[in-house]
């Protein structure tokens, strides 16, 4: 594996379903069914570094973009597993380049475990806090997975909301 950080004040981006912005750290989300680089159980955050590749992120297969909040942050972030690396060096287990399979398909309809959650399992038993890897939906954009858990000291995500518009709990979606 080769590391790479985020220096402090690195933007990072992500398009949140409107109901759900008044949580932008939780992970939640992730947590419930599970996600590329993320077992059931284990919250992670789904990250851009530019906004355009976290619109697409959102929009996925979609032919038309959904209502999203899209949401700033600010992240210092070091010991990054970056596979925009994959094909640089030799320390790389082979299992890697499994990353891109379809982990939904192999999930929910073949009812296998994706390599990618293994590589998450062995991202986290190193104490990495992330993995930074390149967009399926935007050729040329890069996402970034974090586990919160892991954040040790020196390193920080927050989100960037000076003027407090985000909303701070979900009452206004309450019919």
């Amino acid at each position: 594996m080769i590391l790479a950080e985020l220096p402090p004040a690195t933007p990072l981006f992500r398009a949140h379903t409107p109901c759900w912005a008044s949580q932008p750290l939780s992970g939640a989300g992730a947590a419930l069914r599970g996600g590329r680089f993320n077992r059931e159980g284990i919250a992670a955050l789904y990250l851009s570094l530019d906004e355009l590749t976290a619109l697409r992120e959102y929009q996925q297969t979609s032919a038309f973009l959904p209502p999203a909040t899209l949401c700033t942050y600010s992240a210092s972030l070091s010991a990054l597993v970056d596979l925009r690396l994959l094909r640089q060096g030799p320390d790389w287990d082979d299992l890697w380049h499994d990353w891109r399979e379809d982990w939904r398909h192999l999930r929910f309809e073949q009812h296998i475990e994706p390599p990618t959650w293994v590589l998450a399992d062995l991202v986290r038993a190193q104490g990495h806090c992330g993995i930074l890897f390149p967009s399926l939906v935007h050729p040329g954009g890069t996402n970034v997975v974090l586990y919160p858990d892991l954040f040790g000291e020196g390193q920080s995500l927050r989100v960037v909301d000076p003027d407090g518009r985000l909303p701070r709990d979900q009452s206004s979606w309450s019919p």
